[in-house]
């Protein structure tokens, strides 16, 4: 008798045994296309060299010759790649270094809130350093969390500078394209009279003018705003031409109205919706997706209101992430497959981060979730790079989803399914497995673990390793419940898992 495996796509590891039942349960660097799991593509080094510090932040964009720069920003240095070699760009005054880890006491992820006096930054880190980045033009502005904005001229002989005029102290600095011009903007910064810092002030310069921020200077077109509701801003990002404003506890959206006394206005469309940390939502088209900092998935859509995402994975996620380290977590999109990943600290692998979830938006396997091992501390899409660019801990810079090894070394792979009655009235003895592989590369190991009640002990049994073309793995396993782990971990590596046949006799009523 044959049984085939055909099962939807996505993990869905939070169920018991007979509510995940016919579902893929578990896996690691797999992913689901067109209904069917397959191999992630592998990595390959950006360059010999390795940054210096912990990379939080990655920003690609082109100059006006079309060479194209990858700025990285540590916990010690701004760094430049540039036609295959590394630069650097750290401002040589007024920047200092920042710490690796959190240290948070107060407000999960957070840090503890409010430490030092109302309106100061806070005399000590209380979070890892990060950075927030962007193009003025074909020049460089970066600013790291709680100080000054650093302009860099595109020339790799220079040292970023201080923008003159922007805030002393800014939370997270973002650019807004307007037509015809460019207005930078200082979210969580020093209110402009007082000098004080106000965690939810908002300041930006003139247009087409970066080092214009009085608001009262001959023709200046720079304002400030100070949004409501408490709590602290964390970070923004532009979603067209509306600009995403998160806050600890809310969500904004900012909307450029033209008027000379507000050009834009800021209203509230989310409580309870906020944002982990700084690096931990994206933006794809017209929709944004974050973590929380109650450990929620959530999606807005212009023009909507912000939704948590169903994710029959989270449980995983929500209880491992390292407590105080919430700032670390980072969200890209992988546009290739039409993806959303979130690179967290998970506690059983120590306090960096080591592991993702991903969240496939369109197509066929839209909503399906997937999860891999993986250490990257900062992550950003292609575009105008040819591939994503992932940054591990130790500095070294990779082009993701080139090749299928872990640069020239073998990753791991598996995927498994959920236990599952091939036939509900009886006991089976397993024989074999027929394969319906494409494009494996690498040798596929194929375990299935019986056992005869839901709460009953396992007996795994796996067949030899299997080669490209192989027609039979074969087995003898008896029980009422199976599931089935196919994994590998080669260089090179691949493998596309379609429908796969059991062999299988009946063996009674077990």
């Amino acid at each position: 008798m044959r049984i085939p495996l055909d099962l939807p796509p996505g993990l869905n590891g939070d169920d018991t045994s007979f509510a995940g039942s016919g579902h893929w349960a578990d896996g690691s660097n797999v992913r689901f296309r067109l209904g069917r799991p397959q191999v992630i593509g592998g990595w390959e080094s950006l360059t010999a060299a390795k940054l210096t510090g912990v990379c939080r932040t990655a920003f690609p964009w082109t100059d006006n010759a079309a060479v194209l720069n990858i700025a990285f920003g540590t916990h010690s240095k701004l760094q430049l790649w540039q036609g295959g070699a590394l630069y650097d760009i750290t401002p040589s005054s007024g920047f200092t270094a920042g710490a690796i880890d959190g240290a948070g006491s107060a407000g999960y992820g957070t840090g503890a809130y409010g430490a030092g006096g109302y309106g100061l930054p806070s005399t000590g880190d209380y979070f890892p350093l990060t950075w927030s980045l962007a193009a003025w033009g074909q020049n460089l502005l970066a600013c790291p969390r709680n100080q000054t904005i650093f302009a860099w001229t595109n020339s790799t002989g220079t040292r970023a500078a201080a923008l003159t005029n922007a805030p002393a102290n800014v939370t997270h600095m973002l650019v807004a394209p307007l037509n015809g011009g460019y207005q930078v903007f200082a979210l969580g910064c020093n209110e402009e009279v007082s000098g004080v810092f106000n965690p939810l002030c908002i300041r930006h310069s003139s247009v087409r003018n970066n080092t214009q921020w009085s608001t009262s200077a001959a023709g200046s077109t720079s304002r400030e705003y100070v949004l409501t509701g408490g709590g602290r801003i964390v970070a923004a990002r532009m979603a067209g031409p509306v600009m995403l404003v998160w806050t600890s506890d809310a969500l904004f959206l900012g909307t450029y109205v033209g008027a000379l006394n507000q050009p834009w206005r800021f209203d509230r469309v989310g409580r309870n919706c906020g944002l982990i940390g700084p690096n931990a939502a994206v933006v794809v088209g017209q929709s944004a997706f974050w973590v929380s900092p109650d450990r929620q998935f959530y999606r807005y859509v212009v023009g909507g209101e912000p939704e948590a995402i169903a994710c029959p994975i989270r449980r995983d996620f929500a209880e491992n992430l390292a407590a105080s380290q919430g700032d670390k977590v980072t969200a890209a999109s992988i546009s290739e497959f039409e993806e959303v990943r979130f690179d967290y600290p998970d506690s059983r692998d120590g306090y960096e981060n080591s592991r993702y979830v991903s969240l496939c938006l369109g197509g066929p396997d839209a909503g399906a979730w997937h999860r891999g091992i993986m250490a990257r501390t900062a992550f950003v899409d292609a575009g105008p790079s040819a591939f994503p660019v992932g940054v591990a801990f130790d500095g070294s810079v990779f082009f993701h989803e080139k090749g299928r090894s872990a640069d020239g070394g073998a990753f791991s792979w598996f995927v498994e399914t959920a236990d599952s009655y091939l036939d509900p009235d009886v006991g089976l003895l397993v024989r074999g497995l027929w394969p319906d592989f494409k494009g494996q590369v690498g040798p596929v190991t194929v375990t299935v673990t019986a056992r005869r009640q839901p709460q009953g002990p396992e007996q795994a049994v796996s067949a030899p390793a299997m080669a490209p073309g192989d027609a039979k793995a074969d087995l003898l396993v008896t029980g009422r419940l199976f599931k089935v782990r196919f994994s590998g971990s080669s260089a090179p590596t691949a493998c596309r898992i379609g429908e796969p046949v059991f062999d299988v006799a009946p063996a009674g009523r077990l």
